[in-house]
């Protein structure tokens, strides 16, 4: 069987699925080791964006670290917190963003790979996403009026391009922890009338436990930019401590809603110190000593432990781009592990056996064992 139909025949397996906390599962995925393909949409960088041979390196890259997944990010333009509504042009026209992205699915089918399509939101002031409030009902009204047709646009897509996951928003605190999360959720409800894939939301890893919407998903998503230390300095053994915890917090949150968790981001840029406030955007930095050794320590300190869970349904590493000879793309101290010590912790991490693939609940029954302890 072909890389292709091996790609169509598992987004086949999903539309058949019945949604809910057990479609994971059924679908035997496994653990989902997956990239996130950052876009080159800027028309001053013809050719080398979603679609163009420029990405096909990329996947190739990815394939070669051992990812069987990546995630692909569309996205859309917001002036202000205001929330007046969402141009989906970004930096190229929406018809030609359109039409890259399907290729791009296309492409990384083509390679094997399982895709995840997270339309994305670019505040044009600058400010956090999460922070959006139109202020008044019929603010919210329009907002939600604008940003269903933007998703299901995407969705719309997903479905036609046999897209195996879609995530339906990222960190939007201020609607899905809210009494505005309703109006979330009929999001959701008009995205699956379109799409039949898995389907997720991307929460924030601070606000997870108060998304109001996570009963309407298929697997749970973080954007897991967890800190696993307080203070500088801290040594490999602390960050172990923090990584421990975020796995305690998987545990309970997977068995508090009986589906599985999945990091829809993580990451840690290349500079010292990075596990202590790891959402700190490398762009807001200057002058920064690069330090590949401790990117790598807090890779390893968080992934580590999440390896013999088995409701951690796996992670996209944040993030690597279609150019992968783009160096332009972030400073040197930023997120993309590529080519630096933490590709090395992540190409062993996607190599081992993870406790969420299907070869332990062959191997042990549903009742099995302590995770990471084998008889």
């Amino acid at each position: 069987m072909t890389h292709v139909s091996l790609a169509l025949s598992l987004a086949a397996q999903l539309a058949l699925a019945a949604p809910g906390a057990d479609a994971w599962r059924a679908s035997e995925i496994g653990g989902v080791r997956g990239i996130t393909v950052g876009p080159i949409e800027n028309t001053y960088h013809p050719g080398v964006g979603y679609g163009s041979p420029a990405y096909d390196r990329t996947l190739g890259e990815s394939r070669a670290m051992g990812a069987t997944w990546v995630a692909v990010t569309p996205f859309g333009r917001v002036a202000d917190l205001g929330g007046s509504g969402i141009d989906p042009a970004f930096e190229a026209p929406f018809a030609q963003n359109r039409a890259d992205v399907a290729r791009a699915v296309e492409m990384a089918h083509a390679r094997g790979l399982h895709v995840m399509l997270v339309p994305h939101l670019w505040v044009e002031s600058g400010e956090w996403r999460a922070l959006i409030d139109p202020g008044t009902d019929e603010g919210w009204a329009r907002w939600a009026d604008s940003y269903g047709r933007f998703v299901r646009g995407w969705a719309e897509l997903a479905e036609a391009t046999h897209v195996e996951m879609l995530s339906v928003g990222v960190e939007l605190r201020s609607w899905v922890t809210t009494e505005r999360a309703p109006s979330f959720a009929r999001v959701l409800a008009d995205v699956r009338r379109v799409y039949h894939g898995l389907v997720t939301y991307s929460a924030n890893w601070d606000d997870v436990d108060r998304t109001v919407v996570l009963g309407d998903l298929d697997v749970i998503g973080i954007n897991a930019f967890y800190p696993l230390a307080d203070e500088a300095g801290a040594s490999e053994a602390k960050l172990a401590e923090g990584g421990a915890r975020v796995r305690s917090r998987v545990h309970a949150l997977a068995e508090a809603w009986h589906k599985p968790v999945l990091f829809t981001e993580i990451g840690y840029t290349t500079r010292p110190d990075p596990a202590v406030r790891p959402w700190e955007w490398p762009d807001s930095m200057s002058h920064v000593p690069v330090d590949p050794a401790a990117q790598a320590a807090a890779y390893r300190a968080l992934v580590g432990p999440l390896l013999d869970e088995p409701d951690f349904a796996g992670f996209f590493v944040w993030r690597v781009y279609a150019d992968p000879d783009d160096v332009s793309q972030e400073a040197p101290w930023g997120f993309s592990p590529r080519a630096k010590a933490a590709e090395l912790v992540v190409r062993d991490a996607f190599a081992a056996r993870w406790a969420c693939d299907p070869w332990w609940r062959r191997a042990f029954g549903p009742a099995a064992i302590t995770p990471g302890v084998l008889p």
